[in-house]
């Protein structure tokens, strides 16, 4: 029931229907009709969020998928997430001059970026990043946060 009504109210923002009683009467007798959803990101400028994860289990680099000959010495990971997703470039590149980190991933097209290190190192490297982003770029910018 609840799928029908979103789904009412779709058709009726789509198609600019006043009569809210009559188009829920015409809608649920169509059976024939499709919508198309089209679901679209909006870019903001936001830092979604900033995690580091200390000792991380083995497990956890390699189905990262991260290179086992340098990233499996790190004591700590660290993920952020980003957007405009070309943003991660540049957070890349500040966190990899920011300190003795090694950087694991970084996607321009989802915004992700992972960075291995020292836990102090990634830590600071993800402080580095969120501070430039805040302060020099104005993003929204969330809390780094650690386990």
């Amino acid at each position: 029931m609840y799928k029908q009504k979103c789904l009412l109210l779709f058709h009726r923002l789509v198609f600019g229907i006043k009569n809210k009683n009559q188009e829920e009467t015409d809608f649920m007798n169509d059976t024939h009709e499709q919508i198309r959803i089209v679901q679209e990101t909006v870019a903001g400028k936001e830092i979604t969020f900033a995690h580091v994860i200390g000792g991380p289990a083995p497990i956890i680099y390699q189905k990262l998928g991260l290179n086992p000959s340098i990233d499996y010495t790190s004591n700590a990971i660290g993920i952020m997430n980003m957007t405009p997703p070309e943003s991660a470039v540049i957070a890349s590149d500040i966190a990899v001059k920011s300190g003795n980190v090694y950087l694991g991933f970084a996607d321009r097209f989802t915004g992700s970026m992972i960075i291995t290190g020292d836990i102090a190192d990634v830590t600071a490297a993800l402080n580095e990043v969120c501070q430039y982003f805040r302060d020099v770029m104005k993003y929204v910018v969330c809390e780094v946060t650690k386990r």
